[in-house]
């Protein structure tokens, strides 16, 4: 006890040399459990309730306060329960201030024993369930430290099960809401590292929900609108994710990263869904001129070089896209940056450096399989987790149901009942009978109405869509014969196939449309047709309308079909509001007033006649 006396002095003095590793190896020796005593459990031991309660609030001076109490006598003489409740607050601490848990095996022995007695219902039930859920969700964190990150989510989901079993919503305050803020938000970090970005939002979503709940959390809602943000960004929704950054970026302080990087992928997410390429530049560069760090220079050369890459403005590309390739040491990032480099190495005919990037995927790329069966199991836990907590939800609600219906309902029915017994014993059984019958008369005559309107109304539906289709193929190739073989490119009949029978509402959220969407070789495909067709007609609007980008053009050739903004959101998979502005901004860029289909149909059969 005196050599750990000794340690703990120079532990305060000196508190980074290697003090996880000896830190957890003394405190093992001091707080080993002693079930040999047998005394019997009153309640936990005050000192440690005491560092328990610190812990949540600061958790710096908790470990010190922690360190201290394990190196005096009385840590020699806890019960088997408080034995263990000190293993557990060691991890905990041990990872609150950013060291390795170094008291592995010890901490599994809590777990055991804390699932044990919470199966058994002893003690105070409140504090035992929490304790439990805190096992599991540290001993999660174990294992993500050494990379079982299907074991690791098991146990953030065991621990939210366990907290979901035995809460309700309304007792998840304080530190228990502080709680599953916290698993919630290792559960996305952990989805978003795999790509699973629907279980990544969903977890940031509950964790949001837990920010906003407990006033001490409300300076992480910023952070959590952020990593919800990214999420979507990934997923392509650069609209929504737009939405979350600007949220992030209204409540964060403008001298940190996470500030500089939410301005950052706003902009990029702006610039891909329309806004001009130079005021995206802008914004991104302005952050990179507050740049603390190689790091963050390297994440924002990412952004930048992205947006020159789009632009086809390859030797800028190049500028910002090689020195992430030399420098960026995440494999993930760089192998991103690979794909982009061989790209615009293909491009300028540098087939050395493409065949090096070539080279680096193939070394450094995983196997599909690999990533699949680790996503399709965390997938699957993530599942089953949510099958149980809709189960306990569904079984809370019939539970809610029989008592409304014990309280109200039954009286409600009993009279109900009476009043029938007393109008049955009044009426004579012939009128009722006439009655059902002349009731059961009208119903039919009602369902022969029905369905007669229903077959009348299927009609007219299918009629107005072949008119539809009909007006839009006839309207473009009216009087043009060019244009009327542009239609009959297959890429166009698929178009025109998906548009009338899809019937896309502009009042129709456009993800409900996804089954429709166009990829990028079917865009590809049609920005080929058109130029095939009407003389290199992409080109030709290019070099005329500089002020258009590559996007724009997709866009042009999709109004050159007569699609109306409705079917171009659902086949773009773009919100009818951003379709709208897009329409304008090509408009105000080609100084016309008619609608797009008509001056895009016009530029066409002069075919542009700018050289």
């Amino acid at each position: 006890m005196q050599s750990l006396n000794y340690f703990c002095n120079f532990a305060f003095m000196r508190p980074f040399m290697h003090l996880a590793v000896v830190l957890g190896i003394a405190l093992i020796t001091a707080c080993r459990p002693k079930s040999e005593l047998g005394k019997p459990f009153d309640r936990p031991c005050h000192e440690l309730e005491m560092i328990d309660s610190l812990m949540w609030k600061q958790p710096d001076s908790a470990f010190a306060m922690l360190m201290k109490y394990t190196a005096s006598s009385k840590a020699d003489s806890l019960d088997e329960f408080d034995g263990h409740y000190c293993q557990l607050l060691i991890s905990e601490l041990l990872y609150k201030n950013y060291y390795e848990q170094s008291n592995r095996e010890e901490l599994l022995k809590a777990v055991d024993y804390f699932d044990s007695i919470c199966c058994r219902g002893e003690l105070n039930a409140s504090a035992i369930v929490f304790l439990d859920a805190r096992a599991h969700y540290i001993n999660g964190v174990g294992y993500y430290e050494t990379d079982s990150v299907v074991e690791a989510c098991a146990e953030y989901l065991k621990a939210l099960e366990t907290m979901d079993s035995h809460f309700k919503e309304t007792e998840l305050k304080g530190a228990k809401a502080i709680f599953m803020f916290l698993t919630y938000n290792r559960l996305l970090s952990l989805f978003s590292s795999q790509f699973m970005l629907d279980p990544a939002i969903s977890c940031g979503s509950q964790a949001l929900v837990y920010c906003q709940k407990e006033p001490s959390l409300r300076k992480e809602i910023p952070n959590t609108y952020f990593h919800i943000g990214k999420q979507y960004d990934m997923k392509g929704e650069k609209d929504v994710a737009s939405s979350y950054y600007g949220q992030a970026i209204k409540f964060l302080d403008t001298s940190t990263l996470i500030y500089r990087d939410a301005v950052s992928m706003k902009a990029l997410c702006d610039y891909q869904m329309g806004l001009g390429a130079e005021q995206s530049l802008n914004t991104i560069k302005q952050t990179l001129s507050s740049a603390e760090g190689e790091e963050e220079k390297i994440s924002r050369f990412v952004a930048i070089g992205a947006i020159f890459m789009e632009e086809g403005t390859y030797d800028s590309a190049l500028h910002y896209f090689e020195p992430v390739y030399k420098y960026e040491t995440t494999t993930r990032v760089k192998i991103g940056i690979a794909e982009n480099l061989r790209v615009v190495y293909d491009s300028t005919g540098n087939q050395e450096k493409s065949d090096d990037c070539i080279r680096f995927l193939v070394e450094h790329k995983k196997p599909e399989g690999e990533d699949n069966v680790m996503v399709s199991k965390l997938g699957e836990k993530y599942a089953i987790y949510l099958d149980q907590k809709h189960e306990k939800q569904s079984e809370e609600s019939r539970k809610k149901t029989i008592i409304t219906t014990a309280i109200i309902v039954i009286p409600a029915v009993l009279l109900m009942i009476l009043t029938i017994i007393l109008l049955v014993e009044r009426r004579s059984r012939k009128l009722l009978n006439h009655q059902k019958e002349a009731m059961e008369t009208e119903k039919q005559a009602h369902r022969m109405v029905q369905a007669a309107m229903a077959g009348r109304l299927k009609r007219k539906n299918q009629e107005v869509r072949d008119l539809k289709g009909q007006i839009r193929q006839e309207g473009l190739t009216s009087g043009n014969s060019t244009a009327s073989s542009f239609v009959e490119e297959p890429v166009c009949h698929l178009i025109m196939k998906r548009v009338t029978e899809g019937e896309f509402k502009s009042k129709v959220d456009y993800i409900n449309y996804k089954d429709a969407a166009l990829n990028k070789q079917q865009l590809l495909e049609l920005r080929l047709a058109a130029d095939h067709h009407f003389n290199q007609f992409t080109v030709r609007l290019k070099k005329a309308f500089p002020k258009l980008t590559n996007s724009d053009l997709d866009y042009c050739c999709l109004y050159l079909l007569g699609l109306t903004d409705a079917d171009v959101a659902a086949l773009m998979q773009r919100a009818y509001n951003t379709v709208i502005e897009r329409n304008g901004k090509i408009r105000k860029i080609l100084g016309s007033e008619n609608p797009l289909t008509i001056t895009l149909t016009d530029l066409a059969k002069n075919v542009l006649s700018v050289d």
